[in-house]
């Protein structure tokens, strides 16, 4: 028993309880003058769109996640190496065959309505994901089970060894634990019930969320009051909002204009490389993009270097593969050159021509908008007619769902272990396998390499599947992004992240 072993020094977290009395939305108070510090106020952050719904289980959209960063935990949590450490689970051991792990849940801890969290919470949650097959059932393909032998402990029996546990386990709040009575109510999509640092105060659809600070909390109190999330579309009205002091906080910062932003210091800006990318996706269960050479030429006809520097103004790396240089699981493989005269010999190897492509974007992701233009106008120099539909997310995600597409773009934020870049996306099983990519040799790759504990061979299965995933244009990679944010000088406490978690329970706001 116990080849690993992670143990919480320290524990002890001191609660800070800040007079809130008579704050209004944007206002700091001062409750500190003996060291400059500041204390309460209500931070308005603009962010790009709508949550779709509120159930972490259950979205996938970047903007849900953005509010329930700071509304929900996990067993354990990515610090800002990405490493993972202690959260709801205070320690945590494994057995010499790696097949079982023991959680020690942490002392005290309450949901936002006061109501205790047990281990029978961590099974429920996990349950839950598995039996009805959520986004997130995949994270658990090697569980067998998941067990609460005492309400302070939960146990995780595994069918293989999963040397990614703890990142399936804690890398997003996609796998929060939640709170059984809130999700039979139907709350949870609206004004769900978590253990974070702030609950939901209010929802006004099409408008703004409202956190509070949660009084329950296990952790050290929240300086704010709390965080009023408004969702704004236009970059520009952001920044102005930004500027005039609407809002304290935005990552919807005009592309163009972040370069100059860097260099000032009101408002402050700062960027990361991150651990996204962006891709174009071609629709294999229609024809003629069932057929690999058709979608070779669409890879070789674009000019990935025009496409970034036009949606991203050079806040983006290039790059024909998934995973972003900082990597230790980064394989260099680019063989689509710029190649027009390559792709139209593709489309006559195939029979094709005079194509017309649908190509969905979302007017809540703009970068999309930009990035289908340029894209419209490479593959017009080849034959290819591109009729660009752009929509609300919520009827992206549903056309994506619903398989209505001959081609989208989009991105996918936040990952960590190279499982989360290809099995869910590739693997024929995938839950999110949205354009119907199906090769048995890819799906082997990926069943080994996620309970590979050699991580000497797991990276070289990853390359081997990158290579094929990139060989077979699954998707069309072209770029890894930097994650730009902007706040206040209001602001202290905020860290940028390169997982792109929004973390607002460290930040204070003063007048």
């Amino acid at each position: 028993m116990s080849s690993t072993r992670f143990r919480l020094a320290g524990a002890a977290l001191a609660l800070t309880l800040v007079a809130a009395a008579g704050c209004s939305a944007g206002e700091g108070v001062d409750v500190d003058g003996t060291d400059g510090a500041a204390a309460g106020g209500v931070l308005n952050a603009a962010i790009g769109g709508e949550p779709d719904q509120l159930d972490p289980h259950k979205t996938s959209a970047y903007y849900s996640f953005q509010v329930l960063e700071n509304v929900y935990d996990t067993l354990v949590e990515p610090d800002a190496n990405l490493e993972m450490k202690p959260a709801l689970a205070t320690e945590w051991t494994t057995s010499d065959d790696q097949l079982t792990w023991t959680f020690t849940l942490r002392e005290g801890v309450k949901f936002s309505d006061g109501s205790p969290l047990t281990a029978e919470d961590v099974v429920y949650s996990y349950t839950r994901i598995i039996d009805e097959k959520l986004n997130n059932a995949y994270r658990f393909a090697t569980v067998k089970s998941v067990t609460a032998p005492d309400p302070g402990t939960v146990v995780v029996t595994l069918n293989a060894p999963t040397p990614n546990l703890l990142a399936n386990l804690g890398g997003f709040k996609g796998v929060a634990i939640v709170q059984k009575s809130n999700v039979e109510s139907g709350e949870i999509t609206t004004k769900p019930v978590g253990t974070g640092p702030f609950a939901i105060g209010s929802y006004a659809s099409g408008d703004n969320i409202q956190l509070v600070r949660n009084e329950n909390y296990w952790g050290e109190q929240p300086k704010l009051d709390g965080v009023r999330f408004t969702f704004v579309s236009d970059p520009t009205v952001a920044l102005q909002n930004l500027r005039g002091g609407e809002v304290q906080w935005t990552d919807n910062l005009p592309p163009q204009q972040v370069p100059a932003l860097l260099d000032g210091d009101d408002p402050t800006v700062q960027s990361v490389p991150s651990t996204d990318y962006w891709y174009l996706a071609l629709n294999q269960a229609r024809k003629p993009y069932d057929n690999v050479n058709v979608r070779r030429a669409i890879a070789f006809a674009l000019d990935r270097e025009a496409i970034t520097k036009a949606a991203k103004f050079g806040l983006a790396t290039v790059n024909q593969t998934a995973i972003p240089r900082d990597s230790a699981f980064y394989y260099e493989y680019a063989p689509y050159s710029h190649d027009p005269n390559q792709a139209r010999q593709l489309l006559d190897q195939a029979g094709v021509s005079g194509l017309t492509m649908d190509l969905m974007v979302t007017s809540e992701y703009p970068e999309t908008v930009t990035a289908a233009q340029v894209i419209a106008s490479q593959l017009e120099g080849i034959g290819v007619t591109v009729k660009i539909r752009t929509l609300d997310f919520a009827q992206w995600l549903d056309e994506q769902g619903n398989g209505n597409f001959d081609s989208f773009m989009l991105g996918w934020l936040g990952n960590i272990d190279p499982d989360e870049f290809y099995y869910a996306q590739h693997h024929s099983g995938g839950t999110f396998n949205f354009h119907k990519y199906d090769n048995a040799a890819v799906d082997r790759l990926l069943d080994q390499a996620r309970t590979e504990t050699d991580q000497g061979a797991r990276k070289q299965q990853y390359e081997q599947v990158a290579k094929q995933i990139v060989d077979d244009a699954s998707y069309i990679y072209l770029y890894n992004p930097d994650v730009a944010q902007g706040w206040s000088r209001q602001v202290s406490g905020y860290e940028v992240r390169t997982d792109r978690a929004i973390r607002f329970r460290d930040v204070a706001l003063a007048r």
